[in-house]
């Protein structure tokens, strides 16, 4: 399968606005030439605000509708609101670490994650970077990211820790349901002790509401999973879901319904042939009385 690659979008609010703007466009019977050349702004602008490449203004928004004939007043504050949410989520709270998170498109993933409702994430050989302890996190990103002085994998350490402050608690948390192979119980990192504390640490997470976490066990053998780790991050209607895969180099996002449904169908097989979440609390627990002292 071929990866669509793109500019990751940098709010939801903007996929919302671009969506919006686009139907209204089309349902009033206009091209973007003709768009362009009526309220006389770049024909290129105007294509990439329809695609969420680049935001827009209050003012520039108020022209479209009127150009549209929206006179609905309702539905003009609607869009308008899209508009300032997104000038607001240009702002994140992770923008202070940049320096280290540009590299892999990972400001982009948090974009995105910041405005999800739903999180559906396979691992076969890490525990999720929502799911985490500190520990385990330094030793993972210290291993994977060795051109990393420690003063910046402690960013990005502090990065996964708001991370998981921010979308599983607070005001509006999202749902997460993990699903990890063995695998990832199997591999010590960092070292006995630091498994231990993130296997309670698991435990304790697939306690909360909004946490699902089931275990993918040896015995099931070759399963759709062994392709790698993927997110599926669902949001608010009327934005459309996303699967995030994530490369050393290059992540990249996939939006086309057929790749949606591809997705959606082997995280369904997943769990479906997973351990329960009371079977995976178990293994939990029995896995790390197993490790050494």
């Amino acid at each position: 399968m071929a990866l669509k690659r793109k500019r990751v979008p940098q709010s939801v609010y903007r996929r919302q606005l671009a969506a919006r703007l686009r139907e209204l466009r089309e349902a009033s019977g206009l091209t973007l030439t003709e768009v362009s050349e009526q309220i006389e702004v770049n024909q290129g602008s105007l294509s990439r605000i329809e695609t969420g490449e680049r935001g827009t203004t209050p003012v520039l928004v108020r022209a479209l509708l009127d150009c549209y004939a929206v006179t609905d007043t309702e539905l003009r504050d609607d869009i308008l609101d899209l508009v300032r949410a997104d000038k607001e989520q240009q702002k994140p709270w992770w923008r202070k670490y940049s320096t280290v998170l540009t590299p892999t498109r990972y400001d982009g993933y948090l974009a995105l994650e910041a405005g999800a409702i739903a999180l559906a994430n396979y691992q076969p050989l890490l525990v999720p970077g929502l799911l985490q302890t500190e520990e385990y996190a330094r030793a993972v990103i210290a291993q994977m990211r060795p051109e990393l002085t420690s003063d910046q994998v402690d960013a990005l350490v502090k990065v996964r820790m708001e991370r998981q402050e921010s979308r599983l608690s607070g005001e509006h948390p999202a749902d997460l349901w993990a699903v990890v192979d063995e695998a990832v119980l199997r591999r010590v990192i960092g070292s006995p002790a630091v498994m231990r504390q993130q296997f309670a640490h698991l435990v304790q997470a697939s306690e909360q509401p909004n946490v699902t976490i089931q275990l993918v066990p040896f015995s099931l053998g070759a399963h759709p999973g062994l392709y790698g780790p993927f997110v599926i991050l669902t949001f608010p209607l009327p934005t459309g879901p996303l699967v995030w895969l994530e490369n050393p180099n290059n992540s990249v996002y996939l939006e086309a319904e057929s790749d949606i449904r591809n997705y959606n169908d082997i995280f369904d097989k997943l769990s479906a042939s997973a351990l329960s979440p009371a079977e995976t609390r178990t293994h939990l627990t029995r896995t790390a009385e197993e490790l050494e002292p």
